[in-house]
């Protein structure tokens, strides 16, 4: 038998611009809708560390996240 003793996933999300709207807009969409994933995970009590968290030139937003694999116990992966 085998257990999962430690997990965490590694993503790197592109948060980008809508396109229909105007650039300035578009940027804060894309702001509001990071602080809102952000919050989900704090909400849903998921542990994570932003490795990376880096603005394009056209505004858009990548960042580099280790998360925490459903309810797995995270161990040193996070530290």
């Amino acid at each position: 038998m085998k257990r999962i003793k430690e997990a965490c996933i590694c993503q790197t999300l592109h948060f980008l611009l809508k396109e229909e709207t105007t650039r300035d807009y578009a940027v804060r969409l894309v702001r509001e809708e990071i602080e809102k994933y952000k919050a989900s995970l704090e909400r849903t009590k998921t542990k994570y560390k932003i490795v990376e968290e880096n603005e394009q030139a056209d505004g858009s937003v990548i960042i580099k996240i280790i998360k925490q694999y459903n309810t797995a116990p995270v161990g040193s992966y996070l530290d």
